[in-house]
């Protein structure tokens, strides 16, 4: 029986999952060996070399969002050195499983702790994070419109409250200055133009709740005079015309009853 000879199969090389990580594993096995000084350095530094193309890249996954490139590859490089200054090769573990989520974790702490202008939840930020990306998404499937705040959470898998909290949190990354001049404003308004002040009638409110429970254990005359004389804006002589008393004795029991229960207040209020 003729035998036939299989010729072999060539197999196309495996992907490195990052094509531009070195091949670094002799320098940190020589590194870890190397006592402090000059030699070490040197190598430890053509390590962190070796690897900032990497790093760069992974920066590049963040831009477009409020930070400068040029700003975000550095804090990748400083993600980097804390990785080469803290792998062991002796664990086995392979450098870039060990670096690149330590970079991108630099960069995610960078997002959390220097550009948010107020200090906001890192459950909201998170739940930014997941609206961002389910919306960037929905984006190429639904056209002519914006995606729904629950195509959102379904796509996200979070609630809807969660979803309106993510897309709140989406326009609230930075503050907007109270000197900011409004969108169509021409004569320079701007939002500390719209805010409120200080409103005088409060103290008066304040005032009239303090005072009622006393006035109401005032005898009768006592409540009528003062009635007429601060919410009918009568006068004194008219009060007591009304009254058939004279108008010195109106003005002796207003100036009793206010004392009285001026002192009567303070005290409550002490």
């Amino acid at each position: 029986m003729r035998s036939h000879s299989t010729a072999p199969v060539a197999t196309r090389p495996k992907r490195h999952p990052h094509d531009d990580a070195p091949d670094t594993a002799d320098a940190f096995a020589r590194l870890v060996e190397l006592t402090p000084g000059p030699e070490r350095d040197t190598l430890r530094q053509e390590i962190v070399q070796a690897w900032l193309p990497m790093a760069e890249r992974l920066a590049g996954r963040f831009r477009n969002r409020g930070e400068s490139l040029d700003d975000l590859r550095q804090v990748a490089a400083l993600g980097l050195v804390k990785a080469v200054d803290r792998y062991d090769p002796r664990r086995g573990t392979a450098f870039e499983s060990y670096a690149v989520p330590t970079v991108t974790g630099e960069i995610k702490r960078h997002f959390r702790d220097h550009m948010w202008t107020l200090h906001v939840p890192r459950r909201v930020q998170d739940l930014r994070n997941r609206v961002r990306f389910a919306r960037q998404d929905l984006a190429q499937t639904v056209s002519g419109r914006a995606p729904t705040t629950a195509e959102i959470a379904v796509h996200a898998q979070m609630s809807e409250e969660d979803a309106k909290a993510g897309l709140e949190a989406l326009d609230s990354f930075t503050a907007l200055s109270l000197d900011a001049e409004l969108p169509g404003s021409e004569d320079g308004y701007s939002l500390s133009d719209a805010l409120g002040g200080p409103d005088p009638a409060l103290d008066v409110v304040v005032d009239r709740e303090a005072v009622k429970p006393r006035i109401a254990q005032l005898p009768e005359r006592e409540r009528t005079i003062l009635y007429m004389r601060f919410f009918g804006d009568m006068t004194q002589s008219s009060i007591a015309d009304e009254m058939g008393i004279s108008q010195m004795h109106v003005s002796r029991l207003i100036s009793r009853c206010c004392d009285r229960l001026r002192d009567q207040v303070m005290r409550d209020a002490a």
